[in-house]
């Protein structure tokens, strides 16, 4: 007698249906949900240890459920439930191999009221899955767009923003200050980050990120949305002020203009929705200098000196500028700070004025104690730009003959004080270091000038051991980054080590010197 083993259910179809209509995702992915139920219904039924597997017909709704159990050549078997050697396999269906399933159909399943109840809640849930991941997919390419949502409820001042297919959250900080928003509210924001997390996907929104207003005014401003006008940064201090600099690709259009728009019309609607903060809109420039004279406006600016490596600058300003470059609480230096990633000194002319004096002074009082020579000479050389007694010892004789009122004698002369003076402080202070205890070998390992011996020894490096168990870094901050780069400190401190015998015989130390060190001295 032949096992009823299907039952033709069109009503699931139509189930999945309105399920995959109503949650709006694939039909498809419904009925994968409802097969796992049935399936989770059939081991409860049949066994939990069993392979239950359930197909849903795609054209009839017919439920076919059915014992997988796999073949396998080892006997004996690990996992009775779910395989079958090879040896009885083959009695039960001739020519079968090992990795094919025997396949057993069972009775459909009749669906009691604690089973209904499972079912529904593992296709809830599947459903639930399926609905988070079309979520992420759709939002997580999305980072960087404004979008509007209803405000749906606050949660310890965060709100929660539904945004028709999805629900995001707008933090308390990344609101403008002072603004406020109740249920029902429309906002917008900045889609600034999606994560996929255990609970669901999670959308972060922001009314203070910089790209808000960026792309507030892509919305306003044609021209930016097509490309001829480009944003290149924005700093802002939320609902009070915000600088934003711009470049137009055609030079016959105006970027600033552009972005004020007629009669400020264009700005206007940006600043309304950013509960009337201030933006000040500055040209570009590839010249970091212009650039940052222009990001401290409305303040004039007299000079400039640039550190591109360290990444600071120095800007003087008048006298009588000194606050509108400073602005309100320090905002306008910060925002211009921001704009630019430079770090800002803001000096007054009279201030850099006296620095500057009391720079020359000490230069020039170098030059008469150690060169033994009245203040004209010595503040002639420091007009010509030396700083040191070392730079007079090491230029030619006829740049410094150059000089006016100079001669080949004096420029003579001034070499023979200015190495007579070097020898002098070398000597004295190597008898310095000698009172120190720092040895001869710590010398000649490093290359050390008597200086930076005397450094040295009054941090307590005086032995070869001592400079070996020194690193990189802590050997730059004791000479400082003018006497020594890193890279320079860690060769020296590599053969401190090598000279003090850390790598053992000759041929650990062949390895120390081929880079392999390292690992030795980590050991």
């Amino acid at each position: 007698m032949a096992l009823d083993v299907a039952i033709a259910r069109p009503e699931l179809l139509q189930v999945a249906d309105a399920v995959a209509r109503e949650k709006l995702i694939d039909r498809e992915e419904v009925l994968a949900a409802m097969e796992e139920a049935i399936q989770k219904a059939g081991r409860a039924k049949y066994g939990h240890e069993k392979d239950i597997r359930a197909v849903i017909d795609r054209k009839t709704g017919e439920v076919k459920l059915s014992r997988w159990t796999e073949v396998v050549e080892a006997e004996p078997v690990e996992n009775e439930a779910t395989q079958i050697p090879l040896r009885i396999a083959q009695k039960i269906k001739p020519g079968i191999s090992a990795g094919e399933f025997i396949v057993d159909p069972l009775p459909p399943i009749d669906f009691g009221r604690v089973n209904a109840q499972s079912a529904k809640q593992v296709i809830v849930q599947r459903v639930r899955e399926v609905e988070r991941k079309k979520q992420f997919d759709e939002y997580k390419d999305r980072v960087g767009e404004i979008v509007n949502g209803i405000v749906k409820r606050t949660e310890y001042g965060n709100l929660m923003v539904d945004l028709g297919r999805a629900e995001a959250l707008l933090r308390r900080d990344e609101t403008i200050p002072r603004e406020a928003f109740k249920n029902g509210d429309r906002v917008r924001a900045y889609i600034y980050d999606v994560r996929e997390e255990p609970r669901g996907p999670q959308i972060f929104l922001s009314r203070t990120h910089p790209g808000f207003l960026a792309k507030l005014f892509a919305q306003e401003v044609p021209e930016i949305y097509d490309g001829i006008i480009e944003i290149k940064a924005v700093a802002r201090d939320p609902g009070s002020r915000a600088k934003m600099a711009v470049i137009s690709r055609d030079s016959s259009i105006d970027p600033v203009g552009a972005c004020v728009g007629m009669r400020g019309s264009r700005v206007q609607a940006v600043v309304q929705e950013l509960q009337g903060e201030k933006i000040d809109i500055i040209p570009w420039s590839p010249d970091q200098a212009t650039f940052i004279v222009n990001a401290l406006a409305p303040a004039e600016v007299s000079k400039v000196v640039l550190d591109d490596e360290g990444r600071r600058v120095e800007v003087v300003v008048p006298d009588d500028q000194l606050s509108l470059a400073i602005g309100r609480r320090g905002q306008n230096v910060r925002l211009a700070s921001q704009l630019t990633r430079y770090d800002i000194d803001i000096l007054t002319e009279a201030e850099e004025s006296e620095r500057r004096q009391e720079d020359f002074r000490k230069r020039s009082g170098l030059f008469v104690e150690g060169l033994d020579v009245d203040d004209v000479i010595a503040g002639l050389l420091v007009t010509e730009g030396f700083g040191s007694i070392e730079e007079i010892v090491n230029v030619e004789d006829e740049e410094l003959a150059g000089i006016e009122g100079f001669d080949e004698n004096i420029a003579a002369e001034l070499k023979r004080r200015a190495s007579a003076f070097l020898e002098r402080r070398d000597a004295e202070m190597d008898e310095k270091r000698r009172e120190l205890g720092v040895e001869d070998a710590v010398a000649e390992v490093g290359g050390f000038s008597p200086q930076m011996l005397v450094a040295l020894g009054e941090k307590g490096v005086k032995t070869l051991e001592d400079l070996a168990d020194l690193a990189g870094d802590e050997l730059v901050e004791i000479l400082g980054s003018e006497a020594i780069d890193e890279e320079t400190a860690n060769a020296v401190i590599m053969a401190a080590r090598q000279s003090a015998g850390w790598f053992g015989d000759e041929p650990a130390a062949e390895d120390a010197e081929s880079g392999e060190s390292n690992d030795a001295s980590a050991g």
